[in-house]
């Protein structure tokens, strides 16, 4: 039996779900660690609480010192955890410093910094190497206003410890320039990330590695891209997973396999962002060691007729994933917003495009008038379609888009 403890900072529904399939893999004992009470978790699933071995309150499931009490105290009552896993991209360095601190198996400390810290991961990566955008961690605005001379703009300016596109912003001209710096003010404690402005197709590169080693990958590809998108409010957003892999996929597998071993990752499913050029050319955006976001885990799952987030799970747990095969194409369609209010006021053409593409989606989470508006480029809602044909999937994704407007207001 290996016990394993799982970080879950709130007790919300995909949380649960993860939660579920972990308490589901055979042969492990499961424990929580999360800032919400264990009557929270009894009130919201009596079985899921049952079936939970332990469970120890945090105030700050991302404090490295919290955690690493928490995993000192299952260590006490149960002599010993053999994992120490989380999902979200915030615990990874977190989840590192607890496992390097209490003899955990797992991605120690300093791999997890490789991952989440931007402009160290882009160094990791340059010196074996392999094709990343031109970078400083600024901690000044003499910095970054250098480095921008150095590159020419455009720039990006974002956090060195971000996630996603969130708090990333594209500078064209110097008033822009001077608008970034007031923004982030690069400080030595806080330095900004700033980056040459890569043009390209973006696409995502999954892969599941075991002590090293590849065996499974699978790709995605975005459009608009996130940037653009956060740039442009009114932009509605897709993410294609086709049902065979498209050539530029195949020719960037081993690419993105060296880029995560070079940072260090052993065991474990990784989110790599990277752009194709126009020359046919690759540059590595930005990768993570833990599940994808954007819907891109039930995207996954549609298209290799497979529960992924149990296969998550049985792989952190045991080490073991057996390769899938692609069986139909999947994407999501987000629902952005119109307006400058902070709630939905309306939804126009849910019917049409019921009637257009409904057959095709498998799943969906509709925004719903008085709900407040989303702060990230994923939207108020979203629906994921599948079918056997990657066409049929991209027709339905321009439908959806084109046809269904939320307005705020």
């Amino acid at each position: 039996m290996l016990h394993a403890l799982f970080v879950a900072p709130y007790l919300l529904e995909n949380t649960l779900r993860t939660v579920r399939a972990l308490v589901g893999v055979p042969g492990a004992r499961v424990g929580l660690i999360s800032a919400d009470p264990t009557a929270r978790l009894a009130a919201a699933d009596p079985a899921l609480h049952a079936a939970i071995a332990g469970h120890y309150r945090v105030d700050d499931p991302a404090d490295p010192a919290q955690l690493t009490a928490a995993v000192r105290a299952f260590q006490a009552e149960w002599g010993r955890v053999d994992r120490l896993i989380g999902s979200l991209e915030q615990l990874q360095v977190p989840l590192g410093a607890a496992r390097s601190a209490c003899g955990v198996p797992g991605m120690p400390l300093d791999v997890a910094r490789n991952f989440r810290d931007k402009d160290r991961m882009k160094d990791v990566l340059r010196a074996a190497g392999l094709p990343v955008a031109r970078h400083v961690a600024a901690r000044s605005a003499d910095e970054v206003r250098a480095f921008a001379r150095e590159v020419g703009l455009p720039v990006i300016l974002k956090p060195v410890a971000g996630v996603g596109a969130r708090h990333t912003v594209r500078v064209t001209d110097e008033a822009g320039l001077a608008a970034a710096i007031a923004a982030h003010a690069p400080s030595a404690d806080r330095p900004v990330q700033v980056e040459e402005f890569i043009t390209g197709i973006e696409r995502t590169f999954e892969a599941v590695l075991i002590d090293g080693q590849p065996v499974w990958w699978s790709g995605s590809r975005y459009h608009p891209t996130p940037l653009q998108v956060l740039e442009h409010p009114w932009m509605q957003y897709t993410v294609t997973l086709p049902r065979e892999p498209e050539p530029a996929h195949t020719r960037f597998a081993p690419v993105g396999v060296a880029a995560v071993q070079a940072l260090g990752l052993r065991t474990g499913l990784c989110h790599m962002e990277w752009f194709e050029r126009a020359d046919g050319s690759f540059v590595i955006g930005e990768v993570g060691a833990r599940p994808p976001g954007v819907n891109l885990m039930p995207l996954m799952s549609a298209v290799h007729d497979a529960d992924m987030v149990a296969r998550w799970c049985h792989l952190m747990v045991h080490g073991e994933f057996q390769p899938l095969r692609r069986v139909r194409a999947a994407g999501t369609a987000f629902f952005r917003g119109q307006g400058q209010g902070k709630r939905v006021v309306a939804v126009h053409g849910l019917d049409a495009a019921q009637k257009a593409v409904g057959q095709l989606v498998i799943d969906r989470r509709l925004p719903v008038i008085g709900q407040p508006a989303h702060e990230g480029y994923e939207g108020e809602g979203w629906a994921i379609v599948a079918h056997e044909h990657t066409a049929e999937v991209e027709r339905a994704l321009g439908a959806l888009v084109r046809l269904v407007r939320v307005e705020l207001g």
